[in-house]
């Protein structure tokens, strides 16, 4: 037994570790209409790995519209280059307690599945629910999704998947369903509940490059990185300006403190120098002068200018 249990932590201990084996891709957008943004990130062991992965977001995060934030997109994995997992729409749909909010006591109901063809040949699924303020009779039912759905054909019929993409996530569509049935019976809302896409058609290939975004990602980095760190030298720059205008303020303030004192003790000194009887006239006129005269002729005779007073005469007397 103990055999065992020691094989079997060896070959635990050589297991690999999946986990460290994974690394980080980046989702992308469709490049129309979006340009390839941004749109989250993934974990993936091999590319081959992601191909198929479907990632869910609001239309709030891809658009900015905070509007739609009741909209979930849906996109579906469909290649990798490099680091980037680029993909395509398959569709949306509204979350359940938003369509839940719209319908109230006392008011029809009508909803109806309707597929699709585009012009490009993109095979799809729309269902359409209407909310209308007061009951439907089935007749009226009838009639309205029959009109939907001739609506709904007509405009994909002649439309690319890209047109419809955009009429569908802007309400335009719905904007003409309303319009269509709005003979029959006055309606609340009108919503696009869910779109799917069934099957791809003739893929589009308008539109930049990625490898141009990327290029255009680096400049507005760069862009952004520069005018970081030129706010931040002016802040800086700032900074020192205060720090030195404030030294300066101290300086002024302690030589307006120390000449008083000097001047005292120049007043005070030719007291002291007329009782002494030993000091030479010269020394009589140096004590006269005040301190700011004492260092000129210091300078002027290029010695040191520091001290009190009495120093400054000493140091001109020898």
């Amino acid at each position: 037994m103990a055999a065992k249990g020691a094989k079997a932590r060896a070959a635990a201990r050589k297991q690999r570790d999946k986990w460290k084996s994974k690394r980080w891709f980046t989702i992308r957008a469709p490049r129309q209409p979006w340009q390839f943004k941004v749109i989250g990130e993934t974990l993936g062991e091999t590319p081959e790995h992601l191909i198929g992965r479907i990632y869910e977001t609001t239309q709030n995060d891809v658009d900015g519209d905070f509007s739609k934030m009741h909209v979930k997109l849906r996109f579906r994995v469909i290649d990798t280059r490099g680091e980037d997992a680029l993909t395509e729409y398959i569709g949306h749909a509204l979350q359940s307690d938003y369509v839940r909010r719209q319908i109230r006591r006392m008011s029809g109901k009508v909803d109806d599945v309707v597929d699709c063809v585009t012009a490009d040949g993109y095979y799809i699924r729309v269902k359409p629910v209407v909310v209308a303020t007061n009951r439907i009779k089935t007749s009226q039912k009838s009639q309205m999704r029959k009109l939907m759905r001739d609506t709904l054909l007509q405009f994909t019929a002649r439309s690319t998947w890209l047109e419809v993409q955009n009429s569908l996530l802007s309400g335009a569509v719905e904007t003409s369903l309303v319009d269509a049935i709005k003979t029959i019976q006055p309606t609340r809302t009108v919503m696009i509940r869910k779109v799917q896409l069934v099957q791809s058609g003739v893929i589009v290939e308008d539109g930049p490059t990625l490898d141009e975004i990327h290029e255009e990602e680096k400049r507005e980095n760069a862009e952004k990185a520069a005018k970081k760190e030129a706010a931040l030298e002016k802040a800086l720059a700032g900074e020192d300006d205060d720090d030195s205008s404030e030294d300066e303020d101290e300086s002024s303030e302690d030589s307006d403190d120390s000449e008083p004192a000097e001047d005292s003790e120049a007043e005070a000194e030719p007291e002291d120098s007329s009782d002494d009887s030993d000091d030479s006239a010269d020394e009589q006129d140096l004590s006269s002068l005040k301190v700011p005269e004492l260092k000129e002729l210091l300078k002027a005779a290029g010695k040191p200018v520091g001290g009190k007073k009495a120093d400054l005469i000493a140091r001109l007397s020898e």
